[in-house]
């Protein structure tokens, strides 16, 4: 719970007031979860050492602040912000207090998988985007929630939402980087069988992705193939990279966008759907879909 007082005198951590950033709004939701309840300043100036009994981040140039000259730089160029130096330096003992087994992997993957992003754009470090479409990034979700010009909404009950969004999607951060890594030890032993084979089979859905990029360094599995939530089993492609979404191979063109006429279309009993972008295919049975993809090798191999 987070209370925002009216005095500084009251107050246990400051920040900045006045335009809202998902640096701070962050830092003030992992803060929250930390320590459960604080009670929090915001304002545009400040001296920490006037408050040393106070934590102060995202202003004032103290030791949780970013914008001074000798502010604190990552091993890879990108910059802390607050968010990313509070992190460093509680991040291990909330994850202890969460029972995570594998702290140190939880906490160095959560640095780079989604603390290290904001840290970037907060610092003016912009990802290079070639879209045709307009793409939001979780920055700018969270400038959303400043007040609107000629709207009634207040700054702080605008701030207090932010945060209440913040600390759900970072909830659910940690519950999904957790599992991630737990499936990567499950997955880790399979990779040189579906390297050979070019797809990966699961007897259970689980996150893939970081696995297969990680330890498929020459790119040879192509699919995975998994029961789906929908009854049957799936067969989706895979990405070039985590950075480059093309499949590495497609699914055949004359396949797209077949239900009922997928089974004919390809001979394999029991086909029944191929999504109309060919990324993805699904069928009664796991030996269906193991045919299937057999038949889209064969096919990228011709």
């Amino acid at each position: 719970m987070i209370k925002l007082v009216e005095k500084i005198e009251e107050a246990e951590y400051i920040t900045h007031s006045g335009t809202m950033h998902a640096d701070e709004v962050f830092a003030t939701a992992f803060l929250s979860l930390y320590k459960n309840n604080i009670k929090l300043f915001r304002t545009t100036e400040i001296n920490p050492e006037e408050y040393k009994n106070v934590l102060v981040y995202d202003v004032g140039r103290g030791k949780y602040d970013h914008h001074q000259k000798d502010r604190k730089i990552r091993d890879n160029g990108i910059p802390y912000c607050s968010f990313g130096l509070l992190w460093n330096d509680f991040g291990k003992e909330y994850l202890k207090e969460l029972n995570i087994s594998d702290v140190d992997e939880v906490f160095n993957e959560i640095d780079r998988d989604f603390i290290e992003g904001i840290d970037a754009i907060d610092n003016g470090i912009f990802p290079k985007v070639e879209a045709t479409f307009k793409i939001r990034n979780l920055c700018d979700i969270i400038k959303l929630f400043n007040p609107s010009y000629g709207s009634l909404e207040d700054e702080s009950s605008q701030f207090l939402k932010a945060v209440d969004v913040a600390i759900k999607i970072f909830s659910e951060e940690i519950i999904n980087v957790n599992g991630r890594i737990k499936a990567r030890k499950i997955l880790e032993p399979k990779i040189p069988e579906a390297i050979e084979k070019h797809y990966l089979e699961l007897d259970e859905f689980m996150p893939y992705e970081d696995t297969i990029y990680s330890y498929d360094t020459n790119k040879e599995i192509y699919f995975v193939i998994y029961p789906s939530n929908r009854g049957g089993y799936a067969a989706k492609t895979i990405y070039q990279s985590a950075e480059d979404h093309t499949e590495r191979i497609a699914f055949p063109e004359e396949w797209a966008g077949l239900d009922k006429k997928l089974a004919e279309v390809s001979g394999v009993t029991g086909a029944t759907f191929c999504h109309m972008g060919r990324f993805l295919v699904s069928a009664e049975t796991k030996e269906a879909a193991i045919e299937l993809v057999k038949k889209a090798i064969s096919k990228n191999d011709n």
